[in-house]
């Protein structure tokens, strides 16, 4: 959601009972956003450390963290998220830094693979692990898993290693409380949604860019996961492992049909979007209804 989650979304889902998170982007946008989520619930930090009761999400291959440090310590975030390192030992230097700098907030690194969870369980040490499935909409893993299959994999192989008390976050094709009732019997200690929230009015996204996701249809078609989403955009600037999962636009139908890189370049430009096509009608487009799908997700009411 970088670009898309800025802070008055992350501001409008914490005031409906879930965590906000603004989308890794670049230090000014981080440092406006943050801005605007801190006006919007000036009243309402929380623990003793007065975090402000959001998160911020960081891309460590896009970021130097020196520059970071400054807005974090500024802003006092709860949560700082972190996802596409170079490599995985990156994750330990950053999440060293951090903790200097402001202990309070809990590190939370996003992997898509159990061998990775490990790896940056014992590296890097963080407060959770996203686990990113397959399915999940922008960017994410060109080689991976759905959660039905990741979770429990990874749950079993932090558990063999004494790590049975890291808490593992769901994401990918979550969007409603069917999902996370499912995400939380594979053990799953809470759920991430993104693309699910596309729909708001507090996103930061074009209107026609909207219409074309609540249009869609039947997902699993209707998406595709490919690198070319990133290629139309001279140059790639992401690590070799990640891929985009996008529309099925013009531009991929090109390049399925041998049109060359530079003529679909000329042609259109990267779009973005996700997995949860044709899900459900019943898209949060208020805060009281997004209230509702929380409270939907802590079984206080019936599905």
């Amino acid at each position: 959601m970088g670009g898309f989650a800025g802070g008055a979304l992350a501001a409008a889902v914490t005031q409906a009972g879930g965590v906000g998170m603004i989308g890794g982007v670049m230090v000014p946008e981080i440092d406006k956003e943050l801005n605007i989520a801190s006006k919007a619930l000036a009243n309402t930090t929380t623990g003793p450390a007065k975090t402000l009761p959001i998160g911020i999400g960081l891309l460590p291959f896009a970021l130097r963290v020196e520059s970071v440090l400054p807005v974090l310590e500024k802003y006092n975030p709860a949560i700082v998220w972190l996802f596409a390192a170079k490599e995985l030992g990156d994750y330990a230097e950053w999440t060293t830094q951090f903790r200097k700098v402001c202990p309070q907030s809990a590190v939370w690194i996003q992997v898509g693979s159990a061998t990775a969870a490990l790896t940056v369980a014992q590296s890097a040490k963080p407060d959770a692990l996203i686990m990113q499935g397959a399915d999940a909409g922008g960017h994410g893993f060109e080689r991976g898993a759905s959660i039905v299959s990741l979770l429990p994999e990874t749950s079993d192989v932090l558990n063999a290693n004494g790590l049975e008390n890291l808490p593992l976050l769901a994401s990918g094709g979550i969007v409603d409380a069917r999902g996370a009732a499912g995400a939380f019997a594979l053990g799953a200690a809470g759920v991430v949604m993104g693309t699910r929230f596309l729909a708001a009015k507090e996103t930061i996204v074009p209107s026609g860019y909207r219409e074309l996701v609540l249009a869609a249809k039947d997902g699993g078609q209707a998406t595709v996961r490919s690198k070319l989403f990133d290629n139309v955009k001279q140059p790639n600037i992401w690590p070799e492992p990640y891929d985009g999962r996008s529309l099925v636009t013009n531009s991929y139908i090109d390049h399925v049909e041998g049109v060359s890189i530079e003529e679909i370049r000329d042609k259109h430009n990267k779009a973005v979007v996700g997995e949860d096509l044709g899900f459900s009608t019943n898209i949060p487009r208020t805060l009281d209804s997004a209230r509702r799908m929380f409270v939907l997700m802590c079984g206080l009411v019936p599905v």
